[in-house]
């Protein structure tokens, strides 16, 4: 296996990754008080049916990819390799007037899932921002993608806040709200 940066010529084979994300469990996301002593609680609960995304990379996913891989934007594009075939890839950007690399996407093929694929190439990020002498990277899940959340968990990022209201004011009652997580680098 091999984890390169992206070139142009390897756009198209960036789409055809299968990014299914299947989950049984979500963070469930509780709310109590009000005004300036409002409290969240998040635990993991079970899914009423088993959650299924086709995880496709949409229109702006791709740009960006392309535009980071031309060198117009700056970031960072790298894919996973085996036997030829394409099979990881993750995005990510930094934002220095917060002192963070943003990860923006990471995925790995269905079939190839659970063999480190994604540690290595969260691995090549975290080397990338501490290069830069940035003090943390920064990711945004949804709440119901719990295989995401256990592999920032299992990579050192901590759990750093939620927005409830990022696609709607239903997204709780929908188990969707928008986890923040932080991996501190100093």
């Amino acid at each position: 296996m091999d984890i390169r940066p992206v070139q142009p010529a390897d756009l198209n084979a960036l789409i055809a990754i299968d990014g299914t994300i299947e989950s049984l469990n979500y963070l469930h996301v509780d709310r109590a008080g009000e005004g300036l002593t409002i409290h969240w609680k998040v635990e993991e609960r079970p899914l009423r049916t088993k959650w299924v995304d086709r995880n496709r990379p949409g229109d702006e996913l791709q740009f960006l990819a392309k535009q980071i891989a031309a060198g117009i934007e700056e970031g960072v594009a790298v894919l996973a390799e085996h036997d030829g075939a394409t099979i990881g890839q993750m995005l990510a950007q930094p934002t220095p007037q917060f002192g963070t690399m943003r990860l923006i996407d990471i995925r790995v093929d269905y079939d190839f899932r659970r063999q480190g694929i994604a540690s290595g190439m969260l691995y090549q990020l975290i080397t990338e921002a501490r290069s830069r002498e940035l003090r943390a990277v920064s990711a945004e899940v949804a709440a119901n993608n719990e295989p995401a959340c256990r592999l920032l968990l299992k990579r050192g990022f901590d759990l750093a806040g939620l927005d409830t209201q990022r696609h709607s004011n239903h997204d709780l009652v929908k188990e969707a709200a928008t986890l923040l997580w932080y991996a501190s680098l100093t």
